[in-house]
Order: C-alpha cells, then sequence, then structure tokens
C-alpha cells in the first residue's frame, strides 16, 4: 500500500506483472511484457513492498532468480539481489526467491524457496550471507529449512521464517 496515494499493489503472479488499485480501477504498475529476465519483464513476481523514500516497488522475481526496485512510472527495474536469469547457491545467485524483507539499516533478508536458505544482503551490497537453512540442503533439523516462504520481524529483530514444507514458523534470535 501506498501510503500517500492509498494505491494498493498487487503482484500478479501468473500474469508477470504488478498491478495498483486505487478507488476499484486497476493500472499496470511493473511488467506485464510477458514472462523473463530483461529489465522489463517480470517472471512470477512473489512478493513486493512498497519504499515511501524512494517511491519504489522492491519485487521478488521468483522465476527471475532475483529481488528487483522499480521505480513507479519508470519502464525498467534495477537488480538489488541476485542475476536475473541465473539460478543457483552462491553468495551472488538465488533460487526462486519467495519473501523478504528490510532492517532499519536497509539490509534485505531473502527467502530462497529452492536454496533452502535465508540470505542477508548487508545494504547496497550484491552478495549475500547465509543466516538460516543450508543452501541446497533441506531438512527438518533445527538448523534446517524446507522451502522458506516468508520472513518477518518481531520488535526485538528476531527473524520468523515460514518454514512451508515443514509446516513450522522457525525463530532465529536476533543476527
Amino acid at each position: 500500500l501506498n501510503p500517500i496515494s492509498n494505491e494498493l499493489y498487487i503482484a500478479d503472479y501468473n500474469n508477470h506483472r504488478v498491478v495498483g488499485y486505487l478507488s476499484g480501477t486497476p493500472t499496470l504498475v511493473a511488467g506485464g511484457n510477458g514472462p523473463g529476465s530483461l529489465n522489463t519483464q517480470l517472471y512470477y513476481p512473489a512478493g513486493l513492498t512498497f519504499d515511501v523514500s524512494s517511491n519504489s516497488l522492491y519485487i521478488s522475481n521468483h522465476y527471475g532468480h532475483s529481488i528487483v526496485r522499480w521505480i513507479l512510472g519508470a519502464p525498467t527495474w534495477t537488480v538489488v539481489a541476485g542475476v536475473p536469469g541465473a539460478s543457483g547457491n552462491t553468495p551472488l545467485l538465488l533460487s526462486y526467491p519467495q519473501g523478504f524483507i528490510f532492517d532499519h539499516m536497509g539490509n534485505l533478508y531473502v527467502a530462497e524457496y529452492y536454496n533452502y536458505r535465508i540470505q542477508l544482503f548487508v545494504a547496497g551490497s550484491l552478495s549475500g550471507t547465509t543466516i538460516a537453512g543450508v543452501a541446497s540442503i533441506p531438512g527438518s533439523a533445527a538448523d534446517l529449512l524446507n522451502c522458506p516462504y516468508a520472513v518477518a520481524f518481531d520488535s526485538d529483530l528476531n527473524l520468523y521464517v515460514a518454514d512451508s514444507a515443514n509446516h513450522r514458523i522457525q525463530k532465529f534470535l536476533r543476527y
């Protein structure tokens, strides 16, 4: 939700776009150019958040293996994390990013559905560090994740992970 205009933004997953709703009328906000990894396309956008300070949407480009930033009104996006179109488990690559969150310092935390990990990208860095789970190893032990779906913080900045294939919420103490 854009608190200035009251426009509601929705990741239209199967149509590879983000639409905005203001007074019930949908408008194309991002993507809409078919699925793909070009900077004018989205590829199954799975999550998004609006940043008031930059008038931008941050979008988890699920099949595009990246988190991108799309300034409202701009024709293209820029990469925040991952390499568009390239899946992997190195510090520079993501595999099907799903949910993500920023902390108050601008650090990005990404739930990687098929890398079974949470990656931390320090503000301004394209290289991530695994802070929960183990890359490419699913499991149900306390230190493993299986298809993490979403992330959230509590007031003490403890990280909560919706560990979907394990049907649980994992709590990780402040990093």
